[in-house]
C-alpha cells in the first residue's frame, strides 16, 4: 500500500510538471518587468469619439461607453479602422488595446502615424503593428518607421509580448520629437531611435495623423504568410480606449497648398521649446531606470532587428552601425 501512495504521489508530481512545461510552451516565458516611471500619467486621457473619425469600414467600427472606447473590427466583408481629426507635428500619442482572442493567423492591428496621404511619394510613418498568430497568445509586436519616402529599407523590429493582450488593455505609445523616437509598451520602452546624423535623412520630419486599424494581412503577417486568416474565427474585435494625443496640430489654413508643412500650434506644457510639448528635459532622453527597461525589454523579447540582418542587408542601413 505505501508503495502505491508513493507511485501514485511520484505520477502526480511528473503530471504537474508536464503541465506547466505545456503551459509555458503554449503561452511563452512570462517576465515581470521591471519599475518604470508612467509617461502616461503626464497626460489627459481623451475618449475616442473627441479625437477620432472614421478612416474606412464604417460599419465594422462601434462606439462604445459613449463614445469613450471604440470597438474595431475585421470580418470577411471588411476591415476598418480610425484616424486622428488631427494632424500632429511631434508629440507622444498613446493608445489602450485589447486584442482578438483564439486563432488569429493573418490578423494585423496596427496603431500607427502616416503622412501617406499628403505625400505620397515621400512619406514619412511610426508604426506598431500586432500579428495575430495560430495559436491564441503569440501576438507578434513588429515596430518600423519611414521617412522621406525611404520604403524600400524596413527598418524593422520584432518582440513577443510579456503579457496575454487578449485579456486586458494595454498601453502602445509613441513619443517623437526632435531628439528621438521611442516606442513604449505600458510605460515600458522597447525601442529608441536616436536622431542624429547616420539617420537624419529618413527621420520623420513632417505632420502625420495617428491611426488605428484592423486589417487581412495574410500574405505576409503569420510566418510569411504561411497561415491566412481563418474567418471561422471572425470576426476579429480590437477594444480601444485611453487616448492621448499631446503633440503640435497642424493648421488647416484657406488658400494654402495641402501639402506645404504649415507652423503647428502647440500644447504651453513644454518648458524648453514651444514649438514641442514633449521637448522638455524628461522627453529628451531616456532616464537611467528607462533605459534599464529598454535593455530588459530587448534582451528578453526582442527576436528580430533589421540591424541584424545580414542576409537581408549586405550593407546595413548607416544608423546600424553608428556609434
Amino acid at each position: 500500500m505505501e508503495l502505491f501512495l508513493h507511485d501514485r504521489k511520484f505520477l502526480l508530481s511528473q503530471f504537474l510538471i508536464l503541465c506547466m512545461i505545456i503551459v509555458v510552451s503554449c503561452r511563452g516565458p512570462v517576465y515581470k518587468p521591471p519599475e518604470i516611471e508612467k509617461l502616461t500619467d503626464h497626460f489627459s486621457r481623451l475618449s475616442v469619439n473627441q479625437s477620432y473619425n472614421v478612416f474606412y469600414g464604417g460599419t465594422n467600427i462601434h462606439m462604445t461607453n459613449n463614445g469613450s472606447s471604440a470597438e474595431i473590427i475585421l470580418d470577411k466583408s471588411s476591415g476598418s479602422g480610425l484616424i486622428s481629426k488631427e494632424k500632429y507635428y511631434y508629440g507622444f500619442f498613446n493608445a489602450a488595446l485589447k486584442l482578438p482572442a483564439h486563432f488569429t493567423s493573418g490578423v494585423v492591428v496596427a496603431f500607427y502615424m502616416s503622412n501617406s496621404d499628403v505625400f505620397p511619394h515621400n512619406h514619412d510613418e511610426i508604426d506598431f503593428e500586432l500579428l495575430g498568430h495560430e495559436k491564441r497568445r503569440d501576438w507578434v509586436l513588429q515596430t518600423n518607421l519611414y521617412g522621406n519616402g525611404s520604403v524600400h529599407t524596413g527598418r524593422e523590429e520584432k518582440f513577443y509580448l510579456w503579457f496575454d493582450p487578449t485579456l486586458d488593455f494595454h498601453d502602445y505609445t509613441i513619443l517623437w520629437n526632435n531628439h528621438h523616437i521611442v516606442f513604449l509598451v505600458d510605460n515600458v520602452p522597447i525601442r529608441e531611435v536616436v536622431h542624429n546624423t547616420a539617420i537624419s535623412s529618413v527621420y520623420p520630419s513632417k505632420p502625420m495623423s495617428i491611426i488605428v486599424t484592423i486589417w487581412d494581412g495574410s500574405e505576409w503577417a503569420t510566418h510569411g504568410g504561411k497561415y491566412p486568416v481563418n474567418y471561422n474565427y471572425a470576426p476579429f474585435i480590437t477594444t480601444m480606449k485611453g487616448i492621448e494625443l499631446e503633440g503640435c496640430i497642424k493648421q488647416q489654413q484657406n488658400n494654402t497648398n495641402s501639402s506645404s508643412i504649415l507652423t503647428p500650434t502647440c500644447s504651453k506644457r513644454s518648458s524648453t521649446s514651444s514649438f514641442d510639448p514633449v521637448d522638455g528635459e524628461g522627453f529628451m532622453k531616456l532616464s537611467s531606470q528607462q533605459m534599464a527597461g529598454l535593455d530588459w525589454a530587448r534582451r528578453k523579447h526582442m527576436f528580430y532587428s533589421y540591424c541584424q540582418d545580414t542576409k537581408r542587408y549586405k550593407v546595413l542601413p548607416p544608423e546600424c552601425t553608428a556609434k
